[in-house]
């Protein structure tokens, strides 16, 4: 079941011979699924310019990328209060896989 983006997302692509960017915002709608493999995520973006991007992510590269994210947020100086609430609030959830 797709969920309302409550901010904002932007992809981008680089290839050799081409570049694909897009952003999606409040209008777009984004949907996690997951599998015995790994996590699904799908952005989709309505309207005159519909855009979806879907990336299939196996569970040690999200565990990789989860743990680089953390570093990551930890290291920036100035986390607005109310998304360290968020993200905080968020990583709590995790402990369902106890």
């Amino acid at each position: 079941m797709s969920k309302p983006i409550t901010d904002k997302a932007e992809v981008s692509i680089d290839f050799p011979d081409k570049f694909y960017m897009g952003s999606f915002g409040r209008g777009s709608r984004y949907d996690i699924t997951a599998d015995d493999e790994g996590i699904h995520l799908h952005l989709d973006r309505q309207g005159a310019e519909k855009r979806h991007v879907g990336f299939h992510v196996h569970y040690y590269l999200l565990a990789d990328m989860l743990q680089a994210m953390g570093d990551a947020i930890a290291k920036v100086d100035k986390l607005e209060p109310q998304h360290r609430a968020r993200l905080l609030e968020a990583v709590s959830r995790w402990k369902a896989l106890d």
